[in-house]
């Protein structure tokens, strides 16, 4: 099996299968964002899911506003789907983020948390009565409130602040996408993220730890396994159509590295 934590109340496996490529998020280019949207079915995200049941994975993470994923949580969850759901929370189809919380509750979320450019945008704002009512909000629902980020700066701000049950940080601060400036990876980012993960003492998920496939994965697992701290977990997407067996080589790779 691979090592779980207590994360917010959760029995949760340090590695987490995300959903950027089930959504055609590659990060990469147009192309490549084709290429995954036309591979990744509701039936095979559905199977995707199932296989890392199997593998040992206990936790998934998705957005709540791409349609054929959302339709296949609905779908995944409603067949008996075994695999806990943190849904990643925008509002840009809801009137407001009330709506988009009480939407993923309902269709069976364990914790969320809100997007990072939102909370990159309240960051620059120093709006901290919204990022309150997020989260007071969410755990008002019963789950556990998180919030994303790409800033570290941004991160250290929340947890200032005290409202946040838990943080996802990206390990590269390519919060320039959501604000015109294109795709931006830098080596540098990676250590101010893990440096703001070590100074948060609120549970952590680590995400991009890969770049996007920039970074081989066993390099990435050992930086990002070695500089969370121990109750801390990594979200990773895995695009099948690179290697059918992504989600078990990646399990293998995980197991290894935390038994060293």
């Amino acid at each position: 099996m691979l090592p779980t934590v207590d994360f917010c109340g959760l029995t949760v496996t340090r590695l987490l299968l995300g959903a950027n490529p089930f959504g055609g998020y590659s990060h990469q280019n147009p192309d490549r964002d084709r290429e995954m949207r036309a591979y990744y079915t509701v039936e095979r995200i559905k199977e995707t899911w199932r296989r890392a049941e199997e593998a040992g994975i206990t936790t998934m993470v998705t957005n709540n506003e791409t349609p054929h994923v959302l339709q296949a949580v609905r779908e995944y969850l409603a067949e008996g789907g075994g695999l806990q759901w943190i849904a990643q929370v925008n509002l840009r189809e809801k009137a407001d983020m009330a709506a988009s919380i009480d939407e993923v509750v309902e269709i069976g979320c364990r914790a969320l948390y809100v997007h990072g450019a939102l909370v990159d945008d309240a960051y620059r704002r120093r709006d901290a009565e919204t990022v309150r009512r997020w989260c007071v909000y969410a755990r008002s629902r019963g789950v556990p409130a998180g919030v994303a980020g790409h800033a570290p700066k941004a991160h250290l701000w929340v947890d200032s602040l005290g409202v946040a049950d838990f943080h996802a940080v990206s390990f590269f601060n390519c919060g320039s996408l959501h604000t015109g400036g294109g795709e931006r990876f830098e080596l540098a980012d990676m250590a101010r993220a893990v440096a703001a993960i070590q100074q948060i003492e609120k549970p952590c998920i680590g995400y991009k730890i890969m770049g996007a496939g920039r970074i081989d994965a066993r390099m990435a697992f050992d930086y990002a396994f070695e500089n969370i701290k121990p109750g801390d977990v990594v979200n990773v997407g895995m695009y099948r159509g690179d290697s059918d067996g992504m989600v078990e080589e990646n399990v293998a790779m995980v197991r290894e590295v935390l038994s060293c």
